[in-house]
This record gives structure tokens, sequence and C-alpha cells, in this order.
């Protein structure tokens, strides 16, 4: 399964920059529109590389803490960490009641994981060790960078529209010319591709959401602790809903209002229903593996 996620993971972050490609090469009529797709997809996905971590953190207000300010919690994440094979990454807490969490970084040794003070009141120890781990596997599988160039790409498309839109409108037009915008693909920019963008950057999220909470079963070996704080989690934050720039929302374990049916489609986030169904049958997969062991034993 973790395989078939990132190769799919993969294929989406690809076709999102296909689209970004083909969308300059049909509104402009030529290559020069398809290198400014490139050059586009190429710029926001190192400025994403190298900024994502700082942005996410400042969107949130999220505030550095030390061993000494809580030692507890740190001592926690320093103990999932080593047992995901991770550096400990910087600990942040974030000033809101609301329960949620998230990691953020470029990669394991610049990397930042972050808890509300909300989630730390609600959680027993267990959970709170689940949502931690989900977060570790985040980093470890370099899924917070994977989602910042999701992001960015997915904005690029909707600047490089707007722009070519406002250069087909006011700049001069020569219809005679081999050259010259094609209608139909600033039509593609403008509103066909945004709203595939914005699906494949969902789907991403999405499919890296899944591959977290494996991740975190496999961390902790407690997949029902997860399940419970995902319950928690949603029930709270839909009562209290996390505040902050929409654009980081794929980033935090949980987004309250995620729903089913295609109203899916449009959700940063697999319902709660289905990552608790899942966790379930990773602890029923656990337990049978748990068996067969002592069985060999015997």
């Amino acid at each position: 399964m973790f395989r078939g996620n990132q190769i799919k993971t993969a294929a989406l972050l690809g076709l999102l920059s296909g689209i970004l490609v083909l969308g300059g090469y049909w509104a402009m009529g030529n290559e020069q529109g398809a290198i400014a797709g490139l050059l586009f997809a190429a710029i926001g996905s190192f400025g994403s590389w190298f900024y994502s971590d700082k942005a996410a953190l400042a969107a949130y207000q999220a505030q550095p803490i030390a061993r000494e300010q809580s030692p507890e919690i740190y001592d926690l994440v320093a103990d999932l960490a080593q047992r995901a094979g991770l550096p400990m990454p910087e600990l942040y807490i974030v000033p809101t009641q609301t329960p949620n969490a998230f990691a953020t970084g470029r990669d394991p040794n610049h990397a930042a994981v972050a808890v509300t003070q909300g989630i730390m009141q609600i959680l027993s120890k267990e959970e709170l060790a689940g949502v931690i781990s989900h977060e570790l596997t985040h980093i470890k599988n370099r899924d917070t960078l994977t989602q910042a160039v999701a992001g960015t790409l997915g904005g690029a498309v909707t600047f490089l529209g707007r722009m070519l839109t406002f250069g087909a409108l006011y700049g001069p037009v020569n219809r005679d010319s081999r050259n010259s915008g094609n209608p139909i693909g600033v039509l593609v920019l403008v509103v066909l591709a945004p709203i595939s963008a914005s699906l494949i950057q969902m789907a991403i999220s999405r499919t890296r959401e899944f591959s977290a909470d494996r991740g975190a079963a496999e961390i902790t070996r407690n997949p029902l602790a997860l399940a419970s704080a995902l319950q928690k989690l949603d029930s709270v934050g839909r009562k209290i809903p996390m505040n902050g720039n929409p654009a980081f929302e794929p980033v935090l374990i949980m987004n309250s209002f995620s729903g089913g049916g295609l109203q899916s489609l449009f959700s940063t986030h697999p319902s709660t229903e289905e990552r608790i169904r899942q966790l379930q049958e990773i602890a029923k997969q656990q337990q049978s593996n748990t068996n067969d062991t002592t069985v060999a034993v015997q």
C-alpha cells in the first residue's frame, strides 16, 4: 500500500506540473508559453522547498518551546522520533483551544512538529502519541515537502491563468499570427485548470493522510489510540474550527469538515469514518500477526 501511495502521489504531482506547462503552451500558442509554465513550476517548487516551514508556522502563530517549558510533550516527541529513526524535530505550540497538529519542513533535518494547546488538553498520552507519530511519518515520507510543492504548483496555475488572461484582454492581439494566444487555452487556464489543480492537490493530501495513519500505527503499535484521537479531534473541531490560512489546511492532521460522496473530492482530508475504519483494520492485522507469532513460538 505504501509503495502504491508513493506512485500515486508522484503521478498526481506530474499531472499538476503538466497542467501548468500545457496550459501555458495553449494560452500563448507557442513554446514560450510552455517554457513560462515550466519556469513557474520550477521557481514555485524551489520556493516552497525552502520557505514552506516558516510560512506554515507563521500562519498559525506557532511558538517554539524548549524541554524546560514542557518536558512531558518534549520527551514524548523525542522518544517517538527515535522509534521512527528520525532526528528530533523542533517543537512548537499553537496558541489556540482548537485541537489539531501539523508537521512542516523541507526534510527530516529541517523539520518541525506543532501541536495546539487544545489537543494537549483533550487527548490521553497514548492518543497524543498516535497524533505525533502521524506527523513524524509525514516528515519521514517528506509529505511536508510534497504538500508545499503541490500547493505552490496549484497556485501557479491560477496565477499564470490570470496573467495570461490580462495579456489576452489588454495586450496586442494578431489573429493572423501563429504565435497569438489561443482563446481556448486561456479558457482552460482561467476556468478548468484551477479546478483541476485544486482537485489534484486535494487528492494528494488525502493519499498522504492514509499513509501517515499507517505509519503512526507502525511506530506506536497502537492504531486504535490514533483512531480514538481522530474521533475526538473531529467532534471538538466541529465546535471550535481552526483559524488560519486555508492554503495550509492540508498540513493539519484533521479537517473537521471533510465529508463523503462528491464532497470528498473537494476535501483536503479523507473522512474521519474512513480513516478510523482503516485503522481498525490495521489493528486486526497486527493482532492476527501477533497470534500467528505466538502459535509459531509454541
